[in-house]
């Protein structure tokens, strides 16, 4: 691991990494920021503590506390890393997360399976518009794809017999979570709920507009949002060093 790594991007699935990367060379202008990806594969068990064990073994090599960063069931998993390992977390940054943190898209999908009656192809297309608004047809089926592998490589275990939850709180850190106000997933109530376990230090913030994935559409703005909320925090000196990003898997 390189010496001047200072913020982690948390991705839960490879096939979802390609909507991290535009906010992902915004920051990387300002910070030494790498991109972290769970994987595996189809006959090994899969599942958040799975997840958090590999990051575990991954930061080990990291002698000082980092900045962690997720997206949804990323976001989760450094959540819940967070909450495990707090010596080795300088800070945490949530991007649609909801205060019950495996209320993910994942587990939507699956509620819909189970109070519809819609096959996987009905609902995957319902989920397109709720993800990322209203979008062309070829544009739909695309989406489609990318997500149907996704629900076979997310590390929450949700299925059409159960929806698992992950607990709720706090982190010893400081945190900041983003949400989008047009977020059928992470809406704002769930957003909102974050208040019950926000110290003074932390800070929730809307986007206006842009669905579950508004840091893909918007990634200048989420990203200054990110920097802004870093500053305060000693981070000086990376917008001192060369800044980089990089990929790494588990």
């Amino acid at each position: 691991m390189s010496d001047d790594l200072n913020v982690l991007w948390i991705s839960s699935s490879p096939v979802l990494q390609r909507f991290d990367k535009p906010l992902l060379q915004h920051i990387s202008q300002y910070v030494n920021v790498a991109q972290w990806e769970y994987h595996h594969n189809k006959d090994e068990g899969s599942s958040v503590d799975e997840a958090v064990a590999l990051l575990g073994e991954f930061l080990a090599q990291c002698p000082y506390p980092i900045h962690l960063a997720g997206h949804g069931a990323g976001g989760a998993i450094a959540l819940t890393y967070a909450r495990r390992y707090p010596q080795k977390v300088r800070s945490l940054i949530l991007l649609a997360v909801a205060s019950q943190p495996a209320n993910t898209w994942h587990a939507h999908y699956y509620l819909q399976r189970q109070v519809f009656t819609m096959s996987r192809e009905q609902v995957l297309a319902s989920s397109i518009r709720h993800l990322f608004g209203e979008q062309p047809p070829h544009t739909t089926k695309k989406l489609m794809t990318v997500l149907d592998k996704d629900l076979e490589q997310t590390p929450l275990s949700h299925s059409l017999f159960k929806l698992i939850e992950l607990p709720k709180g706090g982190v010893s850190m400081p945190m900041m979570v983003c949400g989008s106000k047009n977020d059928l997933i992470v809406n704002p109530p769930a957003l909102h709920d974050w208040f019950n376990w926000c110290k003074p230090e932390d800070d929730i913030w809307e986007c206006p507009k842009g669905h579950h994935f508004f840091h893909y559409f918007y990634p200048q703005k989420i990203g200054d949002q990110m920097l802004n909320f870093w500053q305060p925090y000693h981070l000086k000196s990376i917008f001192s060093s060369q800044p980089s990003y990089r990929n790494l898997t588990n």
